[in-house]
């Protein structure tokens, strides 16, 4: 199993690709994809039936996995940077490598 450094609830921003510079929040990570769901971006349209949950049925936009490569973690100031580990005590934090401070 492959570990990420993107968590779902951490803000990002695309790096490539067709949504490139768009930003949004991780919803949730494909671990076994190496895919990540984001708010607002790769929208795509889906045809659904009619259910018990939509009675009409019709045409849904929802968001599509993009890949977690194509993905790059903010920093609180708004500029992307790249995820290490360290010890602090007996706690493995995440912390940024451009401003070194702990996400």
């Amino acid at each position: 199993m492959t570990k990420f450094k993107i968590k779902s609830g951490d803000t990002v921003k695309v790096i490539a690709g067709d949504h490139k510079g768009s930003e949004g929040k991780v919803l949730k990570v494909l671990t076994d994809k190496n895919k990540a769901i984001v708010e607002g971006i790769n929208m795509v349209k889906k045809h659904t039936k009619p259910s018990a949950q939509s009675p009409q049925g019709g045409i849904v936009e929802k968001e599509a996995a993009i890949q977690i490569s194509n993905l790059s973690l903010l920093t609180s100031k708004g500029e992307t940077t790249r995820v290490g580990y360290r010890m602090e005590g007996d706690k493995k934090v995440r912390f940024s490598k451009k401003s070194n401070e702990v996400i």
